[in-house]
Protein backbone atom coordinates (compact mmCIF):
# COMPACT_ATOMS: atom_id res chain seq x y z
CA UNK A 1 0.00 0.00 0.00
CA UNK A 2 1.55 2.98 -0.85
CA UNK A 3 1.65 6.04 1.96
CA UNK A 4 0.40 10.05 1.09
CA UNK A 5 0.26 12.66 3.14
CA UNK A 6 -2.83 13.92 3.90
CA UNK A 7 -4.65 16.24 1.64
CA UNK A 8 -6.38 18.03 4.40
CA UNK A 9 -3.25 19.58 5.93
CA UNK A 10 -1.65 22.64 4.68
CA UNK A 11 1.50 21.92 2.51
CA UNK A 12 5.11 22.27 4.80
CA UNK A 13 3.19 22.50 8.28
CA UNK A 14 5.65 21.46 10.81
CA UNK A 15 3.53 20.72 13.81
CA UNK A 16 4.47 21.98 17.39
CA UNK A 17 3.25 21.16 21.08
CA UNK A 18 3.06 23.22 23.99
CA UNK A 19 2.75 21.81 27.47
CA UNK A 20 0.75 23.46 30.05
CA UNK A 21 1.68 22.91 33.67
CA UNK A 22 -1.30 24.85 35.58
CA UNK A 23 -2.39 24.30 39.33
CA UNK A 24 -5.30 22.84 38.31
CA UNK A 25 -5.21 20.99 35.30
CA UNK A 26 -2.33 19.80 33.09
CA UNK A 27 -2.78 20.05 29.54
CA UNK A 28 -0.79 19.54 26.21
CA UNK A 29 -2.21 21.00 23.05
CA UNK A 30 -0.76 20.35 19.43
CA UNK A 31 -0.82 22.43 16.76
CA UNK A 32 -0.81 22.03 13.02
CA UNK A 33 2.15 24.93 12.50
CA UNK A 34 3.14 27.81 14.55
CA UNK A 35 1.38 30.32 12.74
CA UNK A 36 -0.63 33.41 13.09
CA UNK A 37 -3.68 31.58 13.12
CA UNK A 38 -2.79 27.99 14.58
CA UNK A 39 -5.25 24.95 14.27
CA UNK A 40 -5.18 22.19 16.74
CA UNK A 41 -4.52 18.89 15.89
CA UNK A 42 -4.98 17.07 19.35
CA UNK A 43 -5.92 18.78 22.55
CA UNK A 44 -6.32 17.42 25.71
CA UNK A 45 -5.98 17.75 29.50
CA UNK A 46 -6.02 15.87 33.28
CA UNK A 47 -7.24 17.99 36.41
CA UNK A 48 -4.35 16.98 38.55
CA UNK A 49 -5.03 19.82 41.63
CA UNK A 50 -1.39 20.50 41.55
CA UNK A 51 -2.14 23.38 43.84
CA UNK A 52 -4.50 21.81 45.87
CA UNK A 53 -3.93 22.00 49.50
CA UNK A 54 -0.67 24.40 48.83
CA UNK A 55 -2.67 27.54 50.67
CA UNK A 56 -2.30 25.44 53.70
CA UNK A 57 1.09 23.03 53.50
CA UNK A 58 3.03 24.95 51.08
CA UNK A 59 3.34 21.77 49.02
CA UNK A 60 2.37 20.31 45.74
CA UNK A 61 -0.27 17.36 46.99
CA UNK A 62 2.03 13.87 46.59
CA UNK A 63 -0.81 12.10 44.29
CA UNK A 64 -1.69 14.96 42.46
CA UNK A 65 2.16 15.55 41.65
CA UNK A 66 2.19 11.91 40.47
CA UNK A 67 -0.82 11.90 38.44
CA UNK A 68 0.57 15.16 36.54
CA UNK A 69 4.04 13.40 35.77
CA UNK A 70 1.89 10.26 34.36
CA UNK A 71 0.04 12.46 32.57
CA UNK A 72 3.27 13.99 31.13
CA UNK A 73 4.69 10.69 30.31
CA UNK A 74 1.69 10.14 28.21
CA UNK A 75 1.83 13.89 26.33
CA UNK A 76 5.30 13.25 25.25
CA UNK A 77 4.26 10.24 23.42
CA UNK A 78 1.11 12.40 22.02
CA UNK A 79 3.26 14.84 21.01
CA UNK A 80 5.67 12.25 19.71
CA UNK A 81 2.82 10.84 17.39
CA UNK A 82 1.63 13.67 16.04
CA UNK A 83 5.47 14.50 14.73
CA UNK A 84 5.34 17.71 16.64
CA UNK A 85 8.85 19.36 15.37
CA UNK A 86 9.31 21.75 18.70
CA UNK A 87 7.59 21.04 22.58
CA UNK A 88 7.22 24.18 24.50
CA UNK A 89 6.74 23.41 28.04
CA UNK A 90 5.63 25.79 30.73
CA UNK A 91 4.41 26.09 34.62
CA UNK A 92 2.60 28.12 36.64
CA UNK A 93 1.65 29.60 40.21
CA UNK A 94 1.79 25.99 41.75
CA UNK A 95 4.91 25.08 40.69
CA UNK A 96 6.48 28.27 40.98
CA UNK A 97 5.24 28.71 44.70
CA UNK A 98 5.55 25.01 45.81
CA UNK A 99 8.63 24.22 48.07
CA UNK A 100 8.60 20.92 46.13
CA UNK A 101 7.84 22.70 43.23
CA UNK A 102 11.94 22.47 41.85
CA UNK A 103 11.72 18.90 42.90
CA UNK A 104 8.41 18.26 40.28
CA UNK A 105 10.09 20.65 37.52
CA UNK A 106 13.23 18.37 37.79
CA UNK A 107 11.54 15.22 37.30
CA UNK A 108 8.97 16.63 34.94
CA UNK A 109 11.75 18.28 32.85
CA UNK A 110 13.40 14.01 32.85
CA UNK A 111 10.35 12.56 31.44
CA UNK A 112 9.74 15.71 28.87
CA UNK A 113 13.35 15.89 27.57
CA UNK A 114 12.94 19.41 27.68
CA UNK A 115 13.05 22.37 29.95
CA UNK A 116 10.51 23.67 31.62
CA UNK A 117 9.68 27.43 31.57
CA UNK A 118 8.34 28.29 35.47
CA UNK A 119 6.69 31.29 34.55
CA UNK A 120 6.46 34.09 37.03
CA UNK A 121 3.44 36.28 37.50
CA UNK A 122 4.15 38.94 35.43
CA UNK A 123 5.19 36.99 32.70
CA UNK A 124 1.86 35.03 33.13
CA UNK A 125 0.35 38.37 32.94
CA UNK A 126 2.32 39.18 29.71
CA UNK A 127 1.65 35.96 27.96
CA UNK A 128 -1.96 36.03 28.57
CA UNK A 129 -2.06 39.73 27.15
CA UNK A 130 -0.28 38.67 23.96
CA UNK A 131 -2.72 35.49 24.13
CA UNK A 132 -5.71 38.10 24.26
CA UNK A 133 -3.94 40.12 21.39
CA UNK A 134 -3.58 36.99 19.28
CA UNK A 135 -7.46 36.22 19.49
CA UNK A 136 -8.94 39.71 18.57
CA UNK A 137 -8.42 42.86 16.12
CA UNK A 138 -8.27 45.49 18.27
CA UNK A 139 -8.15 45.01 22.13
CA UNK A 140 -8.81 47.91 24.29
CA UNK A 141 -9.50 46.94 28.09
CA UNK A 142 -8.12 45.03 31.18
CA UNK A 143 -7.15 41.14 30.78
CA UNK A 144 -7.91 38.88 33.42
CA UNK A 145 -6.73 35.31 33.52
CA UNK A 146 -8.22 32.95 36.42
CA UNK A 147 -6.45 29.60 37.42
CA UNK A 148 -6.59 27.54 39.68
CA UNK A 149 -3.73 29.07 42.18
CA UNK A 150 -3.70 33.13 40.73
CA UNK A 151 -5.67 35.48 38.44
CA UNK A 152 -3.60 37.82 36.60
CA UNK A 153 -4.46 41.07 35.74
CA UNK A 154 -3.35 43.25 32.72
CA UNK A 155 -4.01 46.52 31.16
CA UNK A 156 -3.88 46.64 26.91
CA UNK A 157 -4.44 49.48 24.74
CA UNK A 158 -4.07 49.37 20.98
CA UNK A 159 -1.61 45.81 21.60
CA UNK A 160 0.31 47.58 24.09
CA UNK A 161 0.70 46.61 27.66
CA UNK A 162 2.23 47.49 30.93
CA UNK A 163 3.61 44.97 33.04
CA UNK A 164 0.70 43.21 34.95
CA UNK A 165 -0.21 42.09 38.43
CA UNK A 166 -0.59 38.56 39.68
CA UNK A 167 -3.22 38.15 42.69
CA UNK A 168 -3.34 34.53 44.87
CA UNK A 169 -7.39 34.43 43.35
CA UNK A 170 -7.31 31.45 41.23
CA UNK A 171 -10.28 29.26 41.82
CA UNK A 172 -8.98 26.59 43.52
CA UNK A 173 -6.74 28.84 46.12
CA UNK A 174 -9.74 30.77 47.31
CA UNK A 175 -11.95 28.33 47.96
CA UNK A 176 -9.47 26.57 50.24
CA UNK A 177 -8.30 30.09 51.56
CA UNK A 178 -12.15 30.71 52.35
CA UNK A 179 -12.56 27.08 54.19
CA UNK A 180 -15.36 26.75 50.90
CA UNK A 181 -16.82 29.75 52.54
CA UNK A 182 -17.85 32.10 49.68
CA UNK A 183 -18.75 35.07 52.42
CA UNK A 184 -14.99 34.58 53.52
CA UNK A 185 -13.73 34.23 49.39
CA UNK A 186 -15.28 37.68 49.04
CA UNK A 187 -13.60 39.25 51.73
CA UNK A 188 -10.41 37.95 50.61
CA UNK A 189 -10.85 38.80 46.95
CA UNK A 190 -11.86 42.26 47.70
CA UNK A 191 -9.02 42.98 49.74
CA UNK A 192 -6.65 41.76 47.08
CA UNK A 193 -8.19 43.08 44.25
CA UNK A 194 -7.66 46.87 46.30
CA UNK A 195 -3.89 46.71 45.01
CA UNK A 196 -4.57 46.73 41.61
CA UNK A 197 -5.25 50.27 41.64
CA UNK A 198 -4.85 50.40 37.28
CA UNK A 199 -8.42 48.69 37.43
CA UNK A 200 -9.86 52.20 37.82
CA UNK A 201 -8.38 52.93 34.20
CA UNK A 202 -10.63 50.25 32.93
CA UNK A 203 -14.10 52.03 33.08
CA UNK A 204 -16.37 52.35 30.24
CA UNK A 205 -14.10 49.65 27.88
CA UNK A 206 -13.54 45.79 28.15
CA UNK A 207 -13.08 43.08 30.66
CA UNK A 208 -11.48 40.13 28.44
CA UNK A 209 -11.64 37.46 30.99
CA UNK A 210 -9.52 34.16 30.18
CA UNK A 211 -9.12 30.33 32.20
CA UNK A 212 -11.28 27.67 32.02
CA UNK A 213 -13.40 28.57 34.97
CA UNK A 214 -14.14 31.92 33.66
CA UNK A 215 -14.97 29.84 30.18
CA UNK A 216 -17.32 27.54 32.06
CA UNK A 217 -19.19 30.73 33.38
CA UNK A 218 -19.70 31.59 29.63
CA UNK A 219 -20.89 27.86 28.62
CA UNK A 220 -23.40 27.67 31.40
CA UNK A 221 -25.02 31.24 30.36
CA UNK A 222 -25.61 30.27 26.98
CA UNK A 223 -26.75 26.84 27.74
CA UNK A 224 -29.31 28.68 29.70
CA UNK A 225 -30.32 31.07 27.55
CA UNK A 226 -30.22 29.05 24.38
CA UNK A 227 -27.52 30.84 22.78
CA UNK A 228 -27.55 29.92 19.33
CA UNK A 229 -23.39 29.51 18.85
CA UNK A 230 -22.06 27.59 21.49
CA UNK A 231 -18.28 29.24 20.93
CA UNK A 232 -16.73 31.14 23.87
CA UNK A 233 -14.11 33.05 21.95
CA UNK A 234 -15.51 36.21 21.58
CA UNK A 235 -18.92 35.87 23.35
CA UNK A 236 -19.87 39.00 25.00
CA UNK A 237 -21.79 40.49 27.88
CA UNK A 238 -22.79 43.68 28.82
CA UNK A 239 -22.16 44.81 32.38
CA UNK A 240 -25.69 44.84 34.40
CA UNK A 241 -26.45 41.35 32.43
CA UNK A 242 -22.96 39.99 33.45
CA UNK A 243 -23.21 41.06 36.94
CA UNK A 244 -26.86 39.88 37.59
CA UNK A 245 -25.72 36.52 36.13
CA UNK A 246 -22.92 35.71 38.22
CA UNK A 247 -24.94 36.37 41.23
CA UNK A 248 -26.90 33.76 40.28
CA UNK A 249 -23.71 31.81 40.05
CA UNK A 250 -22.51 32.41 43.08
CA UNK A 251 -25.99 31.70 44.98
CA UNK A 252 -26.71 28.40 42.90
CA UNK A 253 -29.88 28.02 43.31
CA UNK A 254 -30.39 26.90 40.05
CA UNK A 255 -27.29 24.41 40.00
CA UNK A 256 -30.28 21.02 39.44
CA UNK A 257 -30.81 22.97 35.84
CA UNK A 258 -29.66 20.79 33.43
CA UNK A 259 -27.76 23.60 32.25
CA UNK A 260 -25.23 23.04 34.80
CA UNK A 261 -24.70 19.47 33.73
CA UNK A 262 -23.06 21.21 30.57
CA UNK A 263 -20.04 22.28 33.26
CA UNK A 264 -17.82 19.21 33.75
CA UNK A 265 -18.19 18.25 37.79
CA UNK A 266 -14.86 18.64 38.28
CA UNK A 267 -15.26 22.52 37.56
CA UNK A 268 -18.92 22.89 38.72
CA UNK A 269 -17.39 23.64 42.71
CA UNK A 270 -15.51 26.12 41.34
CA UNK A 271 -17.89 28.43 39.72
CA UNK A 272 -19.21 30.54 42.51
CA UNK A 273 -15.99 31.05 43.25
CA UNK A 274 -14.61 32.15 39.71
CA UNK A 275 -17.77 34.11 40.05
CA UNK A 276 -16.59 36.06 43.25
CA UNK A 277 -13.56 36.82 42.12
CA UNK A 278 -15.12 38.21 38.71
CA UNK A 279 -17.54 40.50 40.92
CA UNK A 280 -15.16 42.20 42.59
CA UNK A 281 -12.90 42.78 39.44
CA UNK A 282 -15.81 44.10 37.64
CA UNK A 283 -16.75 46.37 40.74
CA UNK A 284 -13.30 47.90 41.03
CA UNK A 285 -13.27 47.90 37.00
CA UNK A 286 -16.64 49.30 36.32
CA UNK A 287 -16.10 48.10 32.65
CA UNK A 288 -18.82 48.17 29.78
CA UNK A 289 -19.03 44.53 28.59
CA UNK A 290 -17.48 41.20 29.52
CA UNK A 291 -16.14 39.86 26.37
CA UNK A 292 -14.50 35.90 26.67
CA UNK A 293 -11.66 34.83 25.31
CA UNK A 294 -10.53 31.48 24.73
CA UNK A 295 -6.95 32.30 23.58
CA UNK A 296 -4.77 32.72 27.02
CA UNK A 297 -1.28 32.36 27.86
CA UNK A 298 -0.53 29.07 25.58
CA UNK A 299 -1.65 30.50 22.64
CA UNK A 300 0.05 34.13 23.75
CA UNK A 301 3.64 32.18 24.44
CA UNK A 302 3.13 31.26 20.60
CA UNK A 303 2.08 34.22 19.04
CA UNK A 304 5.26 35.59 21.16
CA UNK A 305 7.54 33.05 19.22
CA UNK A 306 6.53 34.65 15.79
CA UNK A 307 8.31 36.73 13.65
CA UNK A 308 6.75 40.22 13.46
CA UNK A 309 5.91 40.25 10.22
CA UNK A 310 4.32 37.37 11.22
CA UNK A 311 2.07 38.95 14.48
CA UNK A 312 1.27 41.61 12.11
CA UNK A 313 -1.24 39.55 9.41
CA UNK A 314 -4.90 39.28 10.04
CA UNK A 315 -5.29 35.62 11.75
CA UNK A 316 -9.27 35.81 10.48
CA UNK A 317 -8.25 36.75 6.71
CA UNK A 318 -5.09 34.26 7.34
CA UNK A 319 -7.16 31.51 8.19
CA UNK A 320 -10.17 31.71 5.74
CA UNK A 321 -7.58 31.93 3.29
CA UNK A 322 -6.21 28.62 4.18
CA UNK A 323 -9.46 27.12 4.54
CA UNK A 324 -9.76 28.50 0.84
CA UNK A 325 -6.43 26.34 -0.41
CA UNK A 326 -7.76 22.90 1.86
CA UNK A 327 -11.55 23.25 0.55
CA UNK A 328 -12.22 25.60 -2.31
CA UNK A 329 -12.34 24.33 -6.02
CA UNK A 330 -10.19 27.52 -6.50
CA UNK A 331 -8.28 29.54 -3.92
CA UNK A 332 -7.47 32.17 -6.26
CA UNK A 333 -11.03 32.31 -7.52
CA UNK A 334 -12.06 32.75 -3.97
CA UNK A 335 -9.32 35.73 -3.65
CA UNK A 336 -10.88 37.16 -6.77
CA UNK A 337 -14.04 37.61 -5.28
CA UNK A 338 -12.54 39.54 -1.92
CA UNK A 339 -11.47 41.79 -4.04
CA UNK A 340 -14.09 42.06 -7.01
CA UNK A 341 -16.73 42.19 -4.19
CA UNK A 342 -14.89 45.49 -2.58
CA UNK A 343 -15.77 47.10 -5.73
CA UNK A 344 -18.79 46.43 -6.72
CA UNK A 345 -20.32 46.98 -3.08
CA UNK A 346 -19.89 51.01 -3.51
CA UNK A 347 -21.89 50.76 -6.65
CA UNK A 348 -25.14 49.67 -4.32
CA UNK A 349 -24.81 52.87 -2.05
CA UNK A 350 -22.92 51.04 0.92
CA UNK A 351 -19.68 52.67 2.48
CA UNK A 352 -17.98 49.71 4.80
CA UNK A 353 -15.99 50.07 7.69
CA UNK A 354 -12.69 48.32 8.13
CA UNK A 355 -14.15 45.50 10.54
CA UNK A 356 -17.05 44.94 7.55
CA UNK A 357 -14.36 44.97 4.85
CA UNK A 358 -12.19 42.06 6.16
CA UNK A 359 -15.68 40.55 7.11
CA UNK A 360 -17.03 40.24 3.19
CA UNK A 361 -13.24 39.50 2.53
CA UNK A 362 -13.21 36.33 4.52
CA UNK A 363 -16.92 35.27 3.71
CA UNK A 364 -15.31 35.32 0.03
CA UNK A 365 -12.36 33.70 0.86
CA UNK A 366 -14.86 31.02 2.47
CA UNK A 367 -17.48 31.21 -0.12
CA UNK A 368 -16.74 27.72 -1.85
CA UNK A 369 -15.48 25.67 0.82
CA UNK A 370 -18.95 23.09 0.88
CA UNK A 371 -18.79 22.82 -2.86
CA UNK A 372 -18.44 18.69 -2.17
CA UNK A 373 -21.49 18.75 -0.11
CA UNK A 374 -24.81 17.56 -1.87
CA UNK A 375 -26.57 20.07 -3.71
CA UNK A 376 -29.44 20.46 -1.83
CA UNK A 377 -27.10 20.85 0.99
CA UNK A 378 -24.07 23.08 0.21
CA UNK A 379 -25.38 26.54 2.20
CA UNK A 380 -26.36 24.64 5.03
CA UNK A 381 -22.74 22.96 5.56
CA UNK A 382 -21.48 26.24 4.68
CA UNK A 383 -23.49 28.12 7.65
CA UNK A 384 -22.57 25.40 9.93
CA UNK A 385 -18.93 25.21 8.57
CA UNK A 386 -18.34 28.88 9.34
CA UNK A 387 -20.43 29.58 12.28
CA UNK A 388 -18.80 26.56 14.19
CA UNK A 389 -14.97 27.25 12.98
CA UNK A 390 -12.44 28.00 14.80
CA UNK A 391 -11.90 31.47 13.55
CA UNK A 392 -10.55 33.96 15.70
CA UNK A 393 -10.82 38.30 15.55
CA UNK A 394 -13.87 38.53 14.90
CA UNK A 395 -16.71 39.02 16.67
CA UNK A 396 -20.05 36.85 17.10
CA UNK A 397 -22.11 38.93 14.71
CA UNK A 398 -19.32 39.09 13.06
CA UNK A 399 -19.23 35.53 12.52
CA UNK A 400 -23.07 35.24 11.44
CA UNK A 401 -22.69 37.16 8.97
CA UNK A 402 -19.78 35.01 7.24
CA UNK A 403 -21.93 32.24 7.61
CA UNK A 404 -25.41 33.89 6.56
CA UNK A 405 -23.55 35.06 3.50
CA UNK A 406 -23.05 31.74 2.37
CA UNK A 407 -26.25 30.83 3.20
CA UNK A 408 -27.98 33.22 1.05
CA UNK A 409 -25.30 32.70 -2.02
CA UNK A 410 -26.63 28.88 -2.16
CA UNK A 411 -29.82 29.33 -0.33
CA UNK A 412 -31.22 32.52 -2.28
CA UNK A 413 -32.05 36.10 -0.40
CA UNK A 414 -34.43 35.51 2.04
CA UNK A 415 -34.18 33.60 5.57
CA UNK A 416 -35.83 30.18 7.02
CA UNK A 417 -35.28 28.11 9.99
CA UNK A 418 -31.57 27.65 9.53
CA UNK A 419 -31.02 31.13 9.46
CA UNK A 420 -33.47 32.58 12.35
CA UNK A 421 -31.01 31.95 15.17
CA UNK A 422 -28.05 33.35 13.66
CA UNK A 423 -30.00 36.28 12.09
CA UNK A 424 -30.75 37.12 15.77
CA UNK A 425 -26.60 37.27 16.65
CA UNK A 426 -25.79 39.81 13.77
CA UNK A 427 -26.49 43.44 13.79
CA UNK A 428 -29.25 44.69 11.04
CA UNK A 429 -26.78 46.16 9.39
CA UNK A 430 -24.65 43.00 9.10
CA UNK A 431 -27.82 41.02 7.84
CA UNK A 432 -27.83 43.22 5.57
CA UNK A 433 -24.98 43.48 4.09
CA UNK A 434 -24.77 39.45 4.05
CA UNK A 435 -27.89 39.68 1.83
CA UNK A 436 -26.23 42.28 -0.71
CA UNK A 437 -22.92 39.82 -0.61
CA UNK A 438 -25.08 36.76 -1.35
CA UNK A 439 -26.94 38.51 -4.07
CA UNK A 440 -23.70 39.62 -5.74
CA UNK A 441 -21.98 36.01 -5.37
CA UNK A 442 -25.50 33.94 -6.83
CA UNK A 443 -24.83 36.35 -10.26
CA UNK A 444 -21.23 36.06 -10.27
CA UNK A 445 -20.48 32.53 -10.12
CA UNK A 446 -23.26 31.90 -12.66
CA UNK A 447 -20.09 33.27 -14.86
CA UNK A 448 -17.35 31.85 -13.13
CA UNK A 449 -18.19 28.22 -12.99
CA UNK A 450 -15.81 28.25 -10.02
CA UNK A 451 -12.95 29.24 -11.61
CA UNK A 452 -10.43 32.43 -11.95
CA UNK A 453 -9.84 34.49 -14.75
CA UNK A 454 -14.03 35.98 -15.23
CA UNK A 455 -15.00 38.13 -12.49
CA UNK A 456 -12.37 40.88 -12.50
CA UNK A 457 -13.79 41.87 -16.24
CA UNK A 458 -17.71 42.17 -15.21
CA UNK A 459 -18.67 45.17 -13.56
CA UNK A 460 -21.47 46.95 -12.00
CA UNK A 461 -21.80 50.83 -12.71
CA UNK A 462 -24.38 53.78 -13.23
CA UNK A 463 -27.11 53.56 -15.77
CA UNK A 464 -27.24 56.33 -18.35
CA UNK A 465 -30.78 55.23 -18.77
CA UNK A 466 -33.63 56.90 -16.73
CA UNK A 467 -35.84 53.54 -16.56
CA UNK A 468 -32.90 52.08 -14.91
CA UNK A 469 -30.32 52.63 -11.38
CA UNK A 470 -27.39 50.44 -12.76
CA UNK A 471 -25.98 48.49 -15.54
CA UNK A 472 -24.32 45.37 -15.22
CA UNK A 473 -21.63 45.20 -17.78
CA UNK A 474 -20.34 42.39 -19.81
CA UNK A 475 -17.98 42.04 -22.23
CA UNK A 476 -19.09 40.71 -25.51
CA UNK A 477 -17.44 37.91 -25.52
CA UNK A 478 -19.24 36.73 -22.74
CA UNK A 479 -22.53 37.22 -24.35
CA UNK A 480 -23.15 33.02 -24.12
CA UNK A 481 -23.70 33.27 -20.76
CA UNK A 482 -26.94 34.99 -20.72
CA UNK A 483 -29.69 33.27 -19.82
CA UNK A 484 -33.13 32.90 -17.53
CA UNK A 485 -31.00 32.00 -14.26
CA UNK A 486 -28.53 34.38 -14.79
CA UNK A 487 -31.42 37.48 -15.09
CA UNK A 488 -33.54 35.66 -12.58
CA UNK A 489 -30.37 36.48 -9.63
CA UNK A 490 -30.14 39.78 -11.10
CA UNK A 491 -33.37 40.78 -10.90
CA UNK A 492 -33.27 38.97 -7.35
CA UNK A 493 -30.56 41.37 -6.39
CA UNK A 494 -31.94 44.11 -8.11
CA UNK A 495 -35.30 43.74 -5.36
CA UNK A 496 -33.44 43.34 -2.39
CA UNK A 497 -31.42 46.59 -3.24
CA UNK A 498 -34.62 48.36 -4.46
CA UNK A 499 -32.31 49.29 -7.42
CA UNK A 500 -33.17 48.46 -11.28
CA UNK A 501 -31.00 46.66 -12.58
CA UNK A 502 -29.42 45.39 -16.50
CA UNK A 503 -27.21 43.40 -18.56
CA UNK A 504 -25.40 45.24 -20.46
CA UNK A 505 -23.27 43.36 -23.41
CA UNK A 506 -20.46 45.40 -24.70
Amino acid sequence: MVRSEAQGRLPGSAPVSIVDIGSNSVRVVIYEDLSRAPTILFNEKVLCGLGKGLGSSGRMDTEAVERALHALRRFKALSRQARATKMFVLATAAAREASNGPEFIAAAEEILGQPVQVLSGEEEARYSALGVISGFQEVDGIAGDLGGGSLELIDIRNGVFTPGITLPLGGLRLSEASGNSLSKARALARQEVKSAKFLQGGAGRSFYAVGGTWRNIAKLHMEITNYPLHMMQGYQLQLNEMQNFLEQVVLSKDSKDPAWQSVSKSRRALLPFGAVAMQEVLAAMKPARVIFSAQGVREGYLYSQLPPDEQEKDPLLLAADQLAILRARSPEHARELADWTGQMVPAFGIEETEEENRYRRAACLLADISWRAHPDYRGLQALNLIAHSSLVGITHPGRAYLALANYYRFEGLHDDGATGPLSQIATPRLLGLAKLLGGLLRVVYLFSASMPGVVDHLYFRKAERGDLDLEFVVPHDYADFAGERLEGRLQQLGKLTNKRIAFVFE
